[in-house]
């Protein structure tokens, strides 16, 4: 047997997936921080250096 020499579609074919693999990566951590945020229900005024909430009374 003998080894064959990889053809230049198969070269393109690998970088496609790999872009696409990556794409797909990244959606699916998007979609996990976004649940994640959601799910924890942040409330980001009692954090250090939030915004301060003022009230007036009249």
């Amino acid at each position: 047997m003998t080894i064959r020499a990889e053809h230049e579609i198969h070269t393109r074919r690998r970088g496609r997936n790999l872009g696409i693999g990556l794409m797909l990566g990244a959606f699916v951590f998007l979609v996990m921080l976004l649940t994640y945020v959601k799910i924890t229900n942040i409330d980001f005024n009692d954090l250090p250096g939030g915004a301060v909430q003022t009230q007036e009374s009249s």
